[in-house]
């Protein structure tokens, strides 16, 4: 059973009028974030990751593009309504600019990533985690990576996801330089690790240098059976019970697989970028990793990487600077002090380092990896004790 987490503002008020007063000048400084639709009870990950109490009031995907790479997305979904750009097929899609879904075996596949991303909850009532973002489709054969992620980079995308792969001990040398193509103008890439548990690292995209590989989770922080394990696998987030909907708009629940696990790291992705628009694709990752909650053996692990991906705590943390990035050390990318991303020798070591530093964040982490505390909880609760105390002592004084 998944845990639910609550948490508490300090109570320290003397009379009902100054609570009202405290919380109104609360609400001055702080206005309230834009209203979101509720998700559907099936969407266990909202509550887990305490999205519509924590994380939207930070951030929504607001102005961020995501490439999505896959088989098409069906933008005549009530649920997809004004969310689906003008992408590209190709010759054997549905469409020539990626707004229909081309699968016929998993009943829109590339449909169901869309919506986990930036559903807006007007069909099925499904709401994705980044519901004011919006999604490029890029339909191309999986020979064609390379192309599709220029494509995306090249039409505005900040974030690539391909929750999809191809069988590869290594990463082709046209699909490295691609990856090399989108890190170079500050795109982060978010890959699928794979569905088969006894093949290590042996799907590219994930396996390339620069892209963010992802396993599965269940609601109960286990990591799921067939994930692919691997050197290149850095994060893990909910991939069990993951259901969406396909091409046909009806929402299916139960499905399980890194796909949805990619999707849904693609929305925090967005979430990052829309709240940090300034900051680099690279620190991005590495606030992500750094933030995660470490599962299993102590530090990094094939199968989860650092951990469990925990949003409000990547939009919220304080981060060491020196926190281990393996996804851009890999590639020979290191960001210079003013922020410009320039290329070195990679390490003769590529395997992520077992041992974790120490992270400084605000707020207790709490003994799981959904309840996460922050910079705003602690800097809101500390005003609103403040204005409680002056309004109080200038009533007593009068």
């Amino acid at each position: 059973m998944a845990v639910e987490f609550s948490e508490r503002l300090p109570s320290r008020t003397r009379t009902a009028s100054a609570a009202a007063m405290a919380f109104a000048l609360l609400l001055s400084l702080c206005p309230p974030a834009l209203a979101a639709p509720s998700p559907r009870s099936e969407e266990w990950w909202f509550e887990a990751w305490q999205i519509t109490q924590k994380v939207w009031p930070v951030a929504q995907g607001e102005g961020i593009t995501i490439g999505l790479i896959d088989s098409g997305v069906e933008a005549k979904l009530p649920d997809l309504a004004g969310v689906v750009l003008s992408g590209e097929g190709d010759a054997g899609s549905a469409s020539r600019d990626g707004r229909a879904d081309s699968d016929t075996k998993l009943g829109g596949h590339g449909t169901g990533m869309a919506a986990l991303i930036a559903s807006q909850g007007s069909g099925t009532g499904m709401v994705g985690i980044a519901p004011r973002s919006h999604i490029l489709p890029i339909v191309e054969p999986p020979t064609d990576f390379n192309k599709s992620i220029y494509y995306a980079v090249n039409h505005g995308a900040k974030v690539i996801n391909i929750s999809q792969g191809v069988p590869a001990t290594t990463c082709p040398g046209d699909l490295r330089a691609a990856v090399l193509y989108a890190v170079h103008h500050d795109v982060i890439i978010v890959a699928a690790a794979g569905n088969k548990p006894f093949y290590e690292s042996s799907y590219a995209p994930a396996n390339c240098p620069g892209v963010l590989a992802v396993g599965a989770l269940d609601a109960h922080l286990a990591p799921w059976q067939k994930s692919t394990p691997g050197a290149n696998v850095m994060l893990a987030a909910p991939g069990v019970s993951v259901g969406s909907i396909g091409k046909e708009g009806i929402f299916t629940p139960g499905v399980n697989g890194t796909s949805s696990a990619a999707a849904l790291t693609s929305g925090v992705v967005a979430l990052m970028r829309s709240r940090f628009p300034n900051m680099s694709g690279r620190e991005v990752v590495q606030r992500m990793l750094a933030t995660a909650r470490d599962l299993g053996p102590k530090g990094w692990d094939k199968k989860t990487g650092y951990g469990a991906l925990v949003p409000y705590k990547a939009l919220t943390a304080r981060v060491a600077s020196d926190f281990p990035n393996p996804v851009y050390d890999k590639v020979g990318i290191a960001t210079s002090s003013n922020g410009d991303i320039r290329e070195r020798k990679s390490s003769a070591n590529n395997t992520p380092p077992v041992n974790r530093p120490r992270v400084t964040a605000h707020g207790n982490s709490g003994s799981t990896v959904w309840k996460a505390t922050g910079a705003a909880t602690a800097f809101f609760a500390l005003i609103f004790v403040t204005a409680v105390g002056i309004l109080a002592k200038k009533r007593k004084s009068t």
